[in-house]
C-alpha cells in the first residue's frame, strides 16, 4: 500500500519528498542517516518531519491491517455487503472504523438483541413511521412463549431496538462528540481514599471546560482518580435530546412520538453518553500523554547534549547522611584514581576528617572540578565543599549535577561489568563525576525513562515513552557523533546502522587490532557489511588518522566532492590539516553555485561538505554554553525578594521551569514570569541552560522559591 499521498496531505508536504522518505525508511535506513546524508533525495526534510512521516506510516499501516481484519470477520459472519465494505475501507480514523464495526462485534446479548429474537423489529419500524396508533396491530406481537405478555412489553422491546439504533448512528455519535468536546466540562470531587498530604486538594471540588484542560492537569486528575483520592465525571451543559431527535429525523406528528422520545432519552443515558465519555476520556489521556512524552523527550535531548567539559580531573560526590558521602576522583580520560567515604553531614558531622581527605585528594590528584549529586544531603554537602574550597584556597570549582538515574546505573549490569569490586554508592559517585566530562557518554548507560527530566512520566504508556526516548537518544548520539577509537559500546550501539552486537565487535576489534586508522576499517569488523557501513561511517570520527576527512562529518561517499572543493584552493589532503584556519576564511566566500555548475554536483551536498570543512573534528556540543561553576554557596534563608542570581535550568514543564540557583530547593519560573506571553516554556528554555533570574518570593515553610526570568543565555 502506498500511503504517501495521505501522509503528504496531512503534513502539507510535497508528495515526492514523502514518497522518497518512505522508500528510505522501508529500506531500513535510520532517521538520523536520512536527515543528514539523504537530503538530496528528501528535499532536505529534517529529523522532525521524517519522524512524523515514520509515525504516520506506522499509523496508516495499522489502520489498513485493522480494516482488513474487520472485513474478514464480518464476511465470515455472512453480514458483509459491498456498501459496508466500502464504508470500512473509507474510514479515515480508527475511531470511525470502530464505530462502523461496533454493531457486528461478538458481544453479550443486548436488550435490543433479545427484542429482535422476540420478533419485535417490525414493531420498531412501525413506531418510527406510523402517523396513527394501532393497538390491534401491536397486540399481534404478543407472544407469551417468547416473554411478550402485553402491548407494553412489545412497545418496550421495540424501544430497546430503537435505542440501540440511535446509539450506533455514526453521524449522531460524531455530532455529540463534537458538542461535548466544545461545551462539556470535566468535574472532579473528593474520593473515598485518604489524601494525607493534600496532594489532590485542588481537585476536591473542581470543574473546567474540556476545551480548556491542559495536559499536566489531565494527568494529575487521572492519577488522583486512579489512587481513588478523587472521582471524575464529564458533564454537558447543552440539552442533547433535541440533537438526537433532529438527526434521527423524528417527526413530532408521528403517532408514537412520545415513545420515540423515551427511546432517545434511554439511548442517551444508558448507551451513548457512557460510551462517548469513555472515548473523550481516552482522547484526553492520549493528548496529555503525547504532550508529556514530547516534554520529556525535549528535556532529555537537551540534557544529553550538554557540552562536555572534557579532559578535566573531576571529583564526584554522592551525598548522604547516615551512610556518609561517597567520593571518587576520575582522571582526565575517565579512569578511577581514588575513592573513599567521608561524613561531613549529620548524624556524624566529621567535618575535619572529611575536609582533610578532600583537600589531600584535590591537591595530590590535581582535581579541577568537584561534582556534587543533587539528591539527599546535597545542599549540606555543597556548603561543606564551598567552605573547604574557600578555607584552603583550593584551585578548583564545584557544580551541582543531576543524580537522575545514578542509582539505577549503579546497580545495573553495565556498572557491575565496569566496576565489579565497588559498591553501588561508589559507582554512583563515579557516574556523577563522569557526567561532567562527557554527559552523553555517561547518560546513555542509563535507561532513558529513569532520567528524571519528565512531567508525569510514570503515568504515560510505557511502550510509547520508551520508543520516543530511545529515538531521542539515538538522535542525540548521532548528532554529536562518536570518536571511533574511544567510544564505549554503550554509545556505539546507538549509531545509525549499528546495534549492540556490532558495537561490542568494534570494541573487541580495537582491543585486538589496535586503533582504527581509517573509516574503511569498519568493514573488517565482524557483522558490519556495506549497508551498516553506509549508515554508520559518517557518524564515526577518527582523529589523527590516515585521512583527515575521517575527522569530519563528511560521508565517505562525498569525499570526491570534498577533494574537488579543496583542489579549487590548491589544497591537498596532505596539507589540509595544517591550514585549517586559512581554509575556513577562504570557504566563507566559496561560490557553491558556480562550483556545482562546473562539476555537476548537487548544491545541497556541496553546501554540507563546505560547512564540514570549516570545522573538522569539532564536537557540535562545544558550541553550546558551558555549565555554571561555583565556589560559594547561598542558603535559602539568605534569599531575599529582588535578588538577582544566575542559575541552571534543571527541568522544563508546561507550567514553567525549575532552576537551580545554588540553594537547597530549585526555584520555579512560572510561565507567566518569563518576560513575555508564551504558550510553551520549551520555546525559550532548555535543560542545562544558564539563566539570570530575580527572586520574587521565598516560602521557607513549604520550601518554595518563585523566580522571574530576566535573561536567557544563547
Amino acid at each position: 500500500m502506498d500511503f504517501s499521498r495521505e501522509i503528504a496531505d496531512k503534513l502539507k508536504l510535497p508528495q515526492w519528498k514523502v514518497k522518497n522518505a518512505i522508500e528510505l525508511l522501508e529500506d531500513g535506513k535510520t532517521i538520523p542517516f536520512i536527515a543528514r546524508y539523504r537530503k538530496e533525495k528528501t528535499g532536505e526534510l529534517d529529523e522532525i518531519q521524517i519522524r512524523e512521516i515514520s509515525d504516520l506510516l506506522e499509523h496508516f499501516k495499522k489502520l489498513h491491517e485493522r480494516k482488513q481484519e474487520i472485513i474478514r470477520i464480518v464476511e465470515e459472519r455472512g453480514k458483509l455487503t459491498q456498501e459496508l465494505k466500502k464504508a470500512f475501507l473509507g474510514a479515515s480514523t480508527l475511531q470511525e472504523l470502530e464505530d462502523l464495526y461496533a454493531p457486528y462485534k461478538t458481544k453479550k446479548k443486548t436488550r435490543a438483541d433479545l427484542a429482535r429474537e422476540k420478533g419485535l423489529t417490525p414493531l420498531a419500524e412501525l413506531l418510527k413511521s406510523s402517523f396513527s396508533q394501532n393497538d390491534e396491530l401491536i397486540s399481534t406481537f404478543i407472544d407469551k412463549e417468547k416473554g411478550v405478555n402485553s402491548i407494553d412489553d412489545a412497545i418496550n422491546g421495540a424501544k430497546d431496538i430503537i435505542a440501540e439504533e440511535i446509539a450506533i448512528n455514526l453521524p449522531l455519535r460524531g455530532k455529540l462528540r463534537e458538542v461535548i468536546r466544545k461545551s462539556g466540562k470535566l468535574r472532579s470531587e473528593r474520593g473515598e481514599a485518604e489524601d494525607p498530604k493534600g496532594i489532590y486538594r485542588d481537585y476536591y471540588d473542581f470543574s473546567q471546560p474540556i476545551s480548556q484542560l491542559v495536559p499536566h492537569r489531565i494527568l494529575a486528575l487521572f492519577r488522583g482518580e486512579r489512587e481513588k483520592a478523587i472521582k471524575i465525571s464529564i458533564e454537558t451543559t447543552d440539552d442533547l435530546l433535541p440533537i438526537v431527535v433532529k438527526m434521527m429525523n423524528y417527526d413530532n406528528k408521528l403517532a408514537y412520538y412520545a415513545e420515540l422520545i423515551e427511546a432517545a432519552k434511554d439511548s442517551l443515558k444508558r448507551l451513548l453518553l457512557p460510551s462517548i465519555e469513555r472515548e473523550i476520556r481516552n482522547e484526553l489521556k492520549e493528548m496529555a500523554e503525547n504532550r508529556a512524552i514530547a516534554v520529556f523527550s525535549k528535556n532529555l535531548r537537551n540534557l544529553l547534549l550538554q557540552p562536555p567539559l572534557g579532559s578535566k580531573v573531576v571529583m564526584g560526590i554522592d551525598p548522604g547522611y547516615r551512610t556518609g558521602c561517597k567520593i571518587a576522583v576520575i582522571g582526565k580520560y575517565g579512569s578511577v584514581k581514588y575513592y573513599d567515604t567521608i561524613y561531613p553531614t549529620p548524624p556524624k558531622n566529621e567535618t575535619i576528617q572529611a575536609e582533610m581527605k578532600v583537600v589531600e585528594a584535590v591537591e595530590r590528584l590535581g582535581v579541577e572540578i568537584i561534582a556534587i549529586g543533587n539528591g539527599t544531603a546535597s545542599r549540606e554537602t555543597e556548603l561543606f565543599v564551598a567552605e573547604t574550597i574557600k578555607k584552603n584556597k583550593l584551585d578548583c570549582k564545584y557544580l551541582i549535577v543531576s543524580e537522575a538515574g545514578a542509582s539505577v546505573y549503579s546497580a545495573s549490569k553495565v556498572a557491575i561489568e565496569e566496576f565489579p569490586d565497588l559498591d553501588v554508592t561508589t559507582r554512583g559517585a563515579i557516574s556523577i563525576a563522569r557526567r561532567i566530562q562527557d554527559p552523553l557518554a555517561e547518560y546513555v548507560k542509563i535507561p532513558p525513562e529513569a532520567i528524571g527530566v519528565g512531567m508525569y512520566q510514570h503515568d504515560v504508556n510505557k511502550a510509547k515513552l520508551k520508543k520516543a526516548l530511545d529515538r531521542e537518544v539515538e538522535s542525540a548520539v548521532n548528532f554529536a557523533g562518536v570518536n571511533l577509537n574511544t567510544a564505549s559500546k554503550h554509545l556505539l550501539k546507538y549509531i545509525s546502522g549499528l546495534n549492540e552486537k556490532s558495537a561490542e565487535n568494534i570494541v573487541k576489534y580495537r582491543e585486538e587490532k589496535g586503533l582504527f586508522k581509517k573509516r574503511e576499517e569498519l568493514l573488517k569488523v565482524k557483522g558490519i557489511g556495506p549497508k551498516a557501513f553506509e549508515q554508520a561511517a559518517g557518524f564515526c570520527r577518527i582523529l589523527d588518522g590516515e585521512n583527515p576527512l575521517d575527522s569530519t562529518t563528511i560521508h565517505p561517499e562525498s569525499y570526491q566532492i570534498a577533494k574537488a572543493v579543496l583542489k579549487s584552493f590548491d589544497i591537498t589532503l596532505e596539507n589540509f590539516a595544517e591550514i585549517k584556519e586559512d581554509l575556513r576564511n577562504k570557504l566563507q566566500e566559496f561560490d557553491v553555485h558556480g562550483f556545482c555548475k562546473s562539476t555537476g554536483y548537487n548544491p545541497i551536498t556541496v553546501r554540507d561538505v563546505v560547512e564540514a570543512l570549516k570545522k573538522p573534528g569539532l564536537d557540535p556540543r562545544d558550541e553550546l554554553p558551558r555549565p555554571l561553576l561555583r565556589d560559594d554557596v547561598l542558603t535559602m534563608e539568605q534569599l531575599q525578594p529582588g535578588m538577582m542570581l544566575e542559575g541552571t535550568v534543571r527541568n522544563v514543564v508546561d507550567f514553567g521551569a525549575f532552576v537551580d540557583i545554588g540553594v537547597k530547593q530549585d526555584g520555579l519560573i512560572h510561565r507567566s514570569k518569563m518576560g513575555r506571553k508564551i504558550r510553551d516554556p520549551l520555546e525559550i528554555l532548555s535543560v542545562g541552560q544558564i539563566v539570570k533570574v530575580k527572586v520574587l518570593s521565598v516560602d521557607l515553610e513549604r520550601s518554595r522559591i518563585a523566580l522571574e526570568l530576566l535573561q536567557e543565555s544563547s
